[in-house]
């Protein structure tokens, strides 16, 4: 359907106004005069189409354009801010028109909002979903070991202290998990404030993989840099929370390696940003499980991931401190070959 611009809409309508008030003259001409006269009849039309014109012109813009231009306005302060167009600005738009695509514009974003809505609420109940089964499993334990424990079983030395450390088990856990949620509580909503410094992370790997060479040579799982590292290779980053990435994606790694498998750690540089990228030859993750991998709770094979442990919310920090760095993580993985994961540091000289 074709838009009519407004300076063609009114010289239609003062065209249409101009013919009747011509017939109506003529018509009362001929009544007076008994005869047809053609000048008066042009003279007439183009008299009325003049003064119709500048009526219909007049109240367009001091009536009709007024109240458009503050709907038109009233849309726009709905809609996010952006840049301004310079042709919008340069070119003559008609009032209708510009509010026709305003409203358009607004509609868009509201259904595009109306979507968001619906997802952030199937996730929000999926997350309380998953908050109350992953606190559920301790609190059933405690509860188990206590109640055995009153009904006689604190008086059984073959099992009242095994119980006892059992429960105290499962206690840790369930502060673990509070733990990490308030952790990434405070990185959502930015009230845990990084400490950044200047530091080694060549260094910081080394140490790491020092330190869960233990845990790694239980499965058979070599932990190894890909070169020395001679020289010291400085980034600008909270040490504390960039370990704490660190110790989760290894340990993850070992987690979910092959028997006598490797997980090999590499730094590549690249202008003002250092690459940190784990590669190991585990299991690897089906292509369609990696979008949702860095979610809260969620987990690639539910049974085996907590028979390993952990609170499902590793690397739901692991995303969140990277992006409080204002940097990047990716993940690569082919199933039974393995996962690479890489994130971004910024460098300092």
């Amino acid at each position: 359907m074709t838009t009519l611009k407004t300076p063609v809409l009114t010289i239609i309508l003062s065209a249409v106004a101009a013919v009747i008030e011509t017939i109506l003259i003529s018509f009362i001409a001929y009544k007076i005069n008994s005869h047809f006269d053609l000048a008066i009849t042009l003279l007439s039309f183009f008299i009325s189409f003049i003064v119709s014109f500048f009526v219909i012109y007049f109240l367009y813009n001091n009536v009709i354009f007024e109240k458009i231009d503050k709907l038109y306005l009233l849309v726009k302060s709905q809609q996010p801010k952006e840049i301004p167009n310079t042709e919008f600005q340069l070119d003559e738009v008609d009032a209708i028109d510009r509010l026709e695509e305003e409203i358009k514009k607004l509609a868009q974003e509201r259904i595009k909002e109306a979507d968001q809505s619906r997802n952030l609420d199937s996730y929000r109940k999926e997350f309380l979903g998953n908050v109350s089964h992953e606190l559920k499993t301790p609190i059933f334990n405690i509860q188990g070991y206590l109640s055995t424990l009153i009904d006689g079983g604190i008086n059984d030395p073959s099992i009242n202290v095994e119980y006892l450390k059992r429960a105290d088990k499962s206690v840790d856990r369930m502060i673990q998990i509070i733990d990490d949620l308030e952790t990434i509580s405070q990185l959502e909503v930015g009230t845990l404030e990084l400490e950044l410094e200047t530091y080694d992370i060549a260094q910081q790997i080394k140490d790491v993989l020092e330190a869960l060479e233990l845990q790694s040579s239980k499965k058979g799982i070599k932990l190894q840099l890909a070169k020395k590292y001679d020289k010291p290779i400085y980034v600008k980053a909270d040490k504390f929370r960039i370990r704490q990435v660190l110790v989760n994606l290894i340990t993850n790694s070992i987690k979910y390696g092959k028997e006598n498998g490797k997980t090999t750690l590499s730094i590549n540089l690249f202008d003002e940003q250092a690459i940190v990228e784990i590669k190991d030859n585990g299991i690897g993750i089906a292509e369609k499980h990696l979008p949702r991998l860095f979610e809260r709770f969620y987990r690639v094979d539910k049974g085996r991931s907590r028979e390993q442990g952990g609170t499902g919310l590793g690397l739901a920090i692991v995303k969140h401190i990277i992006e409080a760095h204002g940097e990047t993580i990716d993940v690569i993985s082919t199933i039974n070959e393995g996962t690479t994961i890489s994130f971004t540091l910024k460098r300092s000289n």
